[in-house]
């Protein structure tokens, strides 16, 4: 059993030179219904300790199976210990503000893979905070 788990995601993305880099992570816990109500980025209260970790283990991962593309890394974290959840392989909704903390844009760097390049000159810039809320409208009774 893992107490006061946090569900947070790694974005990842990796050409087919041998490039793999760890975007920045965030945090979905707060769900209703297995649908993610509220990210954010970087998650709030997780030590740079532990993202570094995540992020190394993200990475090795990624490199480990030969993936190219963009793509996410999700992990079960409790204080200073995690578990591999799923890999995703695609952008998911969240990747918008995973874009605003780095200062980069996902699909361009998408395609870019997908034409062949490389993207080891894609400068990273972490920066300030992003939140993302999505509307939930439900018929109470």
């Amino acid at each position: 059993m893992v107490r006061n788990g946090r569900h947070i995601e790694v974005q990842i993305a990796a050409d087919r030179h041998g490039y793999v880099v760890a975007v920045g992570c965030r945090d979905c816990s707060v769900q209703r219904r297995h649908q993610k109500v509220l990210e954010e980025a970087p998650p709030p209260g997780v030590s740079d300790e532990v993202l570094r970790r995540l992020e190394e283990s993200a990475v090795r991962l990624v490199e480990h199976v030969g993936y190219h593309g963009v793509g996410t890394v999700e992990f079960l974290v409790s204080e200073d210990e995690f578990f591999f959840l799923e890999v995703n392989p695609r952008l998911q909704v969240e990747h918008g503000i995973t874009e605003l903390i780095a200062g980069i844009d996902l699909v361009e760097i998408q395609i870019r893979i997908a034409r062949g390049e490389s993207i080891a000159d894609i400068p990273i810039r972490r920066r300030g905070i992003a939140l993302e809320a999505r509307v939930c409208a439900e018929d109470p009774d």
